[in-house]
């Protein structure tokens, strides 16, 4: 069952990770008010992860708001896996922020959101990456769109001489993306061809391009994959083979990102946050964004990279409310965007880039050239979080974990995935 069939050009990470147990939260406190009302000075706190990775953006906007409003947003900026866990001990606390910029809705806090439909309505806001439940209450909105990408080290391919594509409208596929990063590799003597970030949200990617339609229910809630599936798990396999991929990554959870930076690996599958931190971290060597490979579908995995969500009890909802209000306005949001080296959320929003605006506008085309099955996949799991439903871990990566590392072949992989999704998730809300 699908929600909307309307998305354009955008989608969401896949299956959520993170098992957590359904509580039901009544009235939530923020800073211990116990949600009586709060003082007109007091700060607005607002949960988040990774703004100084990404420029700063909600900090800045944050100073704006108090030149403006006199109003103080405290931007509490947490490291990304604390996050959600300090968000449900706050709302077991009573003890919730006034806002919090979240990877998914969790159903520890769901009941305790505020309707952001005042926010939505009217604008340009990319609802297809909202978190709307069936009675219409817009739980969360996106702060902006990320989508998976590939960077290479445009220093080495100079070097080598060897020729890749620059824009869209130009494609490689697989094999001859591995060709020619393998011929840079062997020129240049660089130990590693590519890394590939440990993550389902890029094995999507991976996958859709060899024409697989991931894991979906039927309406019984039994889980299944097309042959494809199969085809691009055993071709990623072949990659980490310590030579072209180095093994650490997936097998022992190295730093793919540290990797890349430090010159010695030719290519880089991520996404689209790494412009940002690309620009100010890597003076070393050129890099440059590619297009993705097509094997033969032309495609990426893209979504909101998170969402906004306001919390109701605090005692502060109509001040928070009101800060997101303003953040939204086109004007105030292009900010953001162009600060925070964002994807837009607001559909038709011309952003100007300081930085590398090509990397941005590529990974735009991207996305709009990208197969219909990232938005039926992204449809299906905004349904699930919608409904508090989740894995317990990340299936699809931990079992390809264990295929990696010869624990398993790929059909007992493929169907422990299966299993596990049928177990923990079922059929569609």
């Amino acid at each position: 069952m699908l929600r909307s069939q309307k998305i354009r050009r955008r989608g969401v990470p896949g299956v959520l990770a993170g098992f957590v147990t359904l509580a039901l939260v009544a009235a939530c406190g923020g800073g211990g008010n116990g949600g009586e009302e709060a003082a007109s000075d007091e700060p607005l706190q607002f949960f988040l992860s990774g703004d100084a990775n990404q420029g700063g953006g909600f900090a800045h906007m944050a100073e704006k708001y108090k030149a403006e409003t006199g109003v103080t947003v405290e931007i509490v900026d947490l490291a990304n896996p604390d996050l959600p866990t300090k968000l449900k001990n706050a709302a077991q606390a009573n003890d919730l922020p006034a806002l919090a910029r979240v990877g998914a809705v969790d159903p520890v806090w769901k009941d305790a959101t505020v309707d952001l439909a005042p926010v939505t309505e009217g604008s340009d806001i990319n609802t297809d990456l909202a978190a709307i439940d069936p009675d219409g209450k817009v739980l969360s909105i996106p702060t902006d769109v990320t989508a998976v990408g590939m960077f290479i080290n445009k220093t080495l391919f100079d070097q080598a001489g060897v020729e890749y594509p620059t824009s869209a409208d130009e494609t490689w596929t697989w094999d001859e993306y591995v060709a020619a990063v393998k011929n840079v590799q062997a020129q240049t003597g660089t130990t590693y061809g590519m890394v590939v970030d440990r993550s389902s949200h890029r094995l999507k990617a991976f996958f859709y391009e060899f024409g697989s339609e991931w894991f979906q229910p039927d309406d019984s809630g039994e889980f299944s994959t097309n042959d494809e599936t199969k085809t691009a798990l055993e071709y990623f396999a072949s990659l980490n083979d310590d030579k072209f991929m180095p093994r650490s990554v997936w097998l022992s959870d190295d730093d793919p990102n540290a990797l890349f930076k430090s010159g010695d690996v030719v290519s880089y599958m991520s996404g689209s946050w790494q412009i940002a931190d690309f620009a100010v971290n890597i003076a070393d060597f050129e890099w440059a964004s590619v297009p993705m490979p097509a094997q033969p579908v032309r495609t990426t995995n893209f979504g909101n990279a998170a969402n906004i969500v306001v919390f109701d009890g605090t005692g502060q909802e109509d001040a928070a409310l009101a800060f997101v209000e303003w953040l939204y306005e086109p004007e105030n949001y292009r900010e953001l965007a162009e600060k925070s080296g964002f994807l837009p959320a607001i559909d038709g929003l011309e952003v100007t880039y300081a930085s590398h605006p090509e990397a941005f506008e590529l990974y735009n085309e991207e996305i709009a050239n990208s197969a219909p099955i990232v938005g039926q996949i992204k449809q299906n799991d905004l349904a699930y979080e919608i409904e508090g439903m989740a894995t317990e871990g990340d299936p699809v990566r931990d079992e390809t974990v264990k295929y990696l590392n010869g624990e398993q072949d790929v059909d007992t992989t493929i169907q422990r995935i299966n299993e596990q999704l049928t177990e923990q998730l079922g059929p569609l809300p």
